[in-house]
């Protein structure tokens, strides 16, 4: 089936999440500080052994969400920041509560995002012209708000831009039943395996980041089948897409991990994988 409607996740995807990230880093690792009762000093010297745990063990750390992992830690440096935080706040006993842990760390994550610096990667502008050319629809979907993204967009401002439609607060992070319930979304499995790959599960039933795309496929008049989406980190951007039967292409991370990559060849024709954001535009053919 040829593609009708085209969804984009953001960081990391069209943008340099590295360069905008600094300044987040930064800032977190100061409100932390405040947080946790500690100099900053000190923190930062705790938080560079911890990170370089964490990078040294990545299939083993993830974005834990509920008692469940739901990203991997180290795709971006703001999964980076929030795995390192809650690794600290464990070894410190601050918070002990997983749910106020986890506001504490959203609340975190919201305020310094707001410092985000913009660093779109080089082809980000030709691409999204070359998109909004064919006529599709093209949508953003993103864990961030609405407002940030599209004054970031603005800035880019693409031609076309003015069809270029953005849908924050994706929450795609969320594991949860989607409301209302409807029998596409029942037939998702809970969760898909990459044994020796990965030691954990994958979880595909993200309830917000579907009611997300349903929105879209009403509103586009489109649906799974004919939708191609692109993103940088597969679980959290790809794997529901896939499992509704989607079209995926992932934005592949320097550090990509080999189960991101299996998961592509394990979808072929459906799934692809390019470093750069060009790679998307041949996948506009189905």
């Amino acid at each position: 089936m040829a593609i009708g409607c085209v969804v984009l996740d953001f960081d990391g995807t069209f943008t340099d999440v590295a360069a905008e990230g600094a300044p987040f880093v930064r800032h977190f690792k100061s409100h932390f500080a405040e947080l946790v009762g500690k100099d900053l000093p000190s923190v930062e010297a705790a938080w560079d052994k911890e990170e370089a745990a964490v990078l040294a063990g990545a299939q083993a750390f993830g974005w834990d969400v509920g008692g469940r992992v739901v990203a991997p830690a180290t795709a971006d440096p703001y999964l980076l920041s929030n795995c390192v935080a809650r690794q600290l706040m464990g070894r410190m006993g601050v918070l002990p509560d997983p749910a106020d842990r986890h506001e504490a760390l959203q609340t975190l994550y919201r305020e310094s995002y707001k410092l985000t610096g913009t660093a779109f990667k080089p082809e980000a502008k030709e691409v999204l012209e070359a998109l909004l050319a064919t006529g599709l629809p093209v949508w953003v979907v993103t864990n961030a708000h609405t407002d940030l993204v599209d004054a970031k967009l603005d800035r880019l401002a693409p031609k076309g831009r003015e069809r270029l439609q953005v849908k924050g607060d994706a929450r795609k992070y969320i594991i949860d039943e989607a409301q209302p319930a409807d029998a596409r979304f029942k037939a998702v499995p809970e969760s898909i395996s990459f044994d020796g790959l990965l030691p954990r599960p994958v979880y595909l039933r993200r309830g917000r980041y579907y009611e997300a795309l349903r929105d879209i496929w009403s509103l586009t008049g489109t649906g799974p089948e004919s939708t191609l989406v692109a993103g940088d980190i597969y679980e959290l951007d790809l794997a529901l897409p896939a499992a509704l039967g989607a079209h995926v292409q992932f934005v592949a991370r320097d550090n990509a991990l080999p189960y991101e990559l299996k998961a592509m060849e394990l979808l072929s024709p459906r799934g692809g994988a390019d470093r750069s954001l060009r790679g998307i535009l041949p996948r506009l053919r189905g």
